[in-house]
C-alpha cells in the first residue's frame, strides 16, 4: 500500500467526515468565486474560446490533485501560462479558430509530457535552471505585456493601442464598465477582503448589460456552450510547426513548474512537511495532459488562488474536489449567466489579477543583493518585452545568461592565501592583513571542487606564487572545501606535486576528505614521503607549522615531523 500511495498520493488522504467536508466546501466556495471568472478571462488572454477556461479548470484540477503531494494547489489557467500560450501561437493560426485550439492542445501535450517525465525520473533539480532573477524579470515583463494587451478592451478603445496616436475612437460604455470594475476590485481587496467582489461585479455588470441591451451595441462574452468537454484528439501538425512548438513548450514547463513551486513551498512550510517536488511535477504534467484531451490549453498553478485556498482553511485535497464540483455545476447550468458580461469587465478581472505581479522594486532589491543577478533580471525583462509576441525568448535568454555566469564562476574559483586570524579562524591573508602562517610558506585554500573547471586555476595560483616568491620552502593546501575530484583534478594535483618535489618544496595537505583521498591514492598521487605531509585537521597543520616557525627558515624546516594526529600511515 505504501508503494502504491507513492504514485497515487490521494490514497493517503483522510477519510471524509461531516465536519471535515463542511470546512472543505466553505474553502472551495471561497476560491471558486475567484477561480471561475479568472478562468474565463484567462482563456481570452490565451486566444482560446472562453469556455475552454472552464474546461482547463475542471478535469485538469482533478487530475493534478490526485497525483500531487501538495493537495491545495489551485491548478488551472494562470496569467503567465495563458499569455505564453497566446504569444507562442501568434502567426501560426488565428486566435479562437480550430487550428489555434489544436496548436494550444499540442503545447499542453508537450509541456505536460516534459513535466511528467522530469517528475517520474526524479529530476526535479532541473527546476534550478530558472533562477529567481530570471523568473522575476520575465514575470514583470509579462505583467506589463498582459496589461497592455487588455487595455483596448478595458477602456473601450476601438482598435489597437497604436490608434491612440491618431484619432482614437472609444466605446464609452465599455470604458465605464472597465474602469469602474477595476476600481471596485481594488476597493474590495483593500477594504472588504472577505467580500467576493469579483463575483458581485460580474453579476452586477451582467444584469446592467442585459437591462440596457448592451449586447446589441458592445462586446459581451456571448453564448458559451453548456455541458462537459468531450474527448479531444488532436491531429498531428506538420514537422516544422511541431518543431516550432518545442521551445515555447519548454518555457511553459519551466515557468509552470516555478509557479507550482512557489505555492507548494508555502503549503509544505505551513504543514511542516518535506516538499516532494518530483511528485508535484507528476501532478502538473498529468493536469496538462488532462487539459489537452479536454480540448483546452496548458494549465499551471495560480499563486493567488492557491493562497486563497490555504487561508480559507482548506486542509486536504477534498477542498479541491469540492471546487471541481462547483465548476461542474457552472458548466452544466450557469454558462448562460455569463452571456451579458461585458468583455471590458473580463479585461478588468485580468488587469486586477496581474497588477499584483507588477513590483518594480524587486529590481532595486536584487541590485542590493547581487548586481549580476539584477542585470540578469533586467536583461530578461528587456528581451521579453522586445521579443513580443515570442516572449519565451526572454526566459531562454535569462537561462543562458545564468548558465554562462555559473560556468564563469566555476572556471574562476575563489582561491585565497590564508592566514591565522586572531579569532582562530583561517581567513584571506591579504584582505585581513594577516601574517603568513609560517616563514617561507604559501598556505592556500580553494573554495571549489578540484575538477576540470577549477584545476587549472589552482595550478596557476601555485606557479605564479612560486615565480613571485622563489624562496618559498613550504606549500600548504587546505582542502576542506574540496568535496570532489575528477581525472583532470588528479592530473593537476600530480603535476603540482612533481613541480614542488623538483624544487625541494614540501607539500602539506590539510583536512582532505575521504572521497578525494581515495581517488588520489588509487591514482598513486598521494604517496607520503619526505616532501609530503598530511594532516587530519587544520589545527594539526597549524600546530606543525608552529614548529616550523620556531625553526630556522632553511632546509632544516623540511625535517619537521607530522603531528600525532596526522595520517602518515596513509589511512583515512
Amino acid at each position: 500500500m505504501s508503494k502504491l500511495s507513492r504514485w497515487l498520493p490521494f490514497l493517503r488522504w483522510p477519510r471524509p467526515t461531516a465536519a471535515l467536508l463542511r470546512g472543505e466546501v466553505a474553502a472551495a466556495l471561497t476560491v471558486a468565486v475567484v477561480m471561475v471568472p479568472q478562468s474565463v478571462a484567462y482563456a481570452g488572454l490565451a486566444g482560446m474560446p472562453l469556455v475552454t477556461g472552464l474546461y482547463a479548470t475542471f478535469l485538469p484540477m482533478v487530475a493534478a490533485v490526485l497525483f500531487s503531494s501538495s493537495t491545495r494547489l489551485s491548478v488551472g489557467p494562470s496569467a503567465l501560462s495563458s499569455v505564453l500560450v497566446g504569444a507562442s501561437l501568434l502567426g501560426l493560426a488565428e486566435p479562437g479558430t480550430a487550428q489555434w485550439v489544436a496548436l494550444a492542445v499540442w503545447l499542453a501535450l508537450l509541456s505536460g509530457a516534459m513535466q511528467l517525465a522530469v517528475g517520474a525520473s526524479g529530476s526535479a533539480w532541473m527546476l534550478n535552471l530558472v533562477s529567481s532573477p530570471v523568473l522575476t524579470g520575465f514575470s514583470q515583463a509579462a505583467a506589463v505585456l498582459i496589461i497592455a494587451s487588455q487595455l483596448p478592451h478595458l477602456i473601450g478603445l476601438k482598435g489597437s493601442l497604436a490608434s491612440l496616436l491618431h484619432g482614437p475612437a472609444f466605446d464609452m460604455e465599455a470604458l465605464a464598465y472597465g474602469l469602474v470594475s477595476v476600481l471596485l476590485f481594488d476597493l474590495g481587496k483593500r477594504l472588504l477582503p472577505r467580500v467576493p467582489m469579483v463575483l458581485l461585479v460580474l453579476a452586477a455588470s451582467a444584469t446592467l448589460s442585459a437591462m440596457t441591451g448592451y449586447a446589441s451595441r458592445g462586446s459581451v462574452v456571448g453564448l458559451l456552450p453548456a455541458g462537459l468537454p468531450g474527448l479531444y484528439w488532436p491531429t498531428l501538425p506538420d514537422w516544422d510547426t511541431l518543431r516550432g512548438l518545442v521551445a515555447p513548450a519548454v518555457v511553459l514547463a519551466l515557468v509552470s513548474s516555478m509557479e507550482m513551486a512557489s505555492s507548494a513551498k508555502i503549503e509544505s512550510q505551513r504543514d511542516g512537511k518535506r516538499w516532494d517536488a518530483n511528485q508535484d511535477l507528476v501532478g502538473q504534467g498529468v493536469g496538462k495532459l488532462a487539459s489537452a484531451f479536454s480540448g483546452s490549453f496548458p494549465t499551471s498553478t495560480s499563486f493567488s488562488r492557491s493562497a486563497i485556498t490555504l487561508y480559507a482553511g482548506a486542509k486536504t485535497g477534498w477542498a479541491t474536489i469540492a471546487a471541481v464540483i462547483i465548476v461542474l455545476l457552472v458548466l452544466l447550468f450557469l454558462t448562460p449567466a455569463l452571456y451579458h458580461v461585458p468583455t471590458a469587465v473580463l479585461s478588468a478581472v485580468v488587469v486586477a489579477a496581474v497588477m499584483n505581479l507588477v513590483k518594480p522594486r524587486v529590481f532595486r532589491a536584487l541590485w542590493q543583493v547581487d548586481r549580476v543577478e539584477a542585470a540578469t533580471a533586467a536583461l530578461t525583462f528587456v528581451v521579453t518585452v522586445l521579443s513580443a509576441p515570442h516572449i519565451y525568448w526572454g526566459v531562454l535568454t535569462g537561462v543562458l545568461v545564468v548558465l554562462a555566469h555559473f560556468l564563469f564562476l566555476r572556471l574562476h574559483p575563489r582561491i585565497i592565501e590564508v592566514g591565522l586570524h586572531p579569532d582562530g579562524s583561517m581567513r584571506d591573508r591579504h584582505l585581513w592583513k594577516l601574517a603568513p602562517i609560517a616563514p617561507q610558506t604559501y598556505a592556500l585554500r580553494m573554495d571549489a571542487d578540484l575538477d576540470f573547471a577549477s584545476a587549472t586555476a589552482l595550478e596557476r595560483a601555485v606557479v605564479e606564487h612560486l615565480a613571485a616568491h622563489p624562496d618559498t620552502r613550504h606549500v600548504c593546501l587546505f582542502t576542506q572545501p574540496i568535496n570532489r575530484i575528477d581525472a583532470t583534478g588528479v592530473e593537476v594535483f600530480g603535476a603540482i606535486t612533481r613541480l614542488l618535489q623538483g624544487r625541494r618544496i614540501m607539500l602539506h595537505v590539510s583536512g582532505i576528505k575521504l572521497p578525494v583521498e581515495r581517488v588520489l591514492r588509487k591514482a598513486g598521487e598521494l604517496k607520503e614521503g619526505p616532501l609530503l605531509r598530511m594532516y587530519r585537521t587544520d589545527a594539526e597543520a597549524l600546530l606543525a607549522f608552529g614548529r616550523v616557525g620556531a625553526a630556522p627558515a632553511d632546509d632544516q624546516a623540511l625535517t619537521i615531523q607530522p603531528s600525532s594526529g596526522s595520517r602518515s600511515s596513509g589511512r583515512p
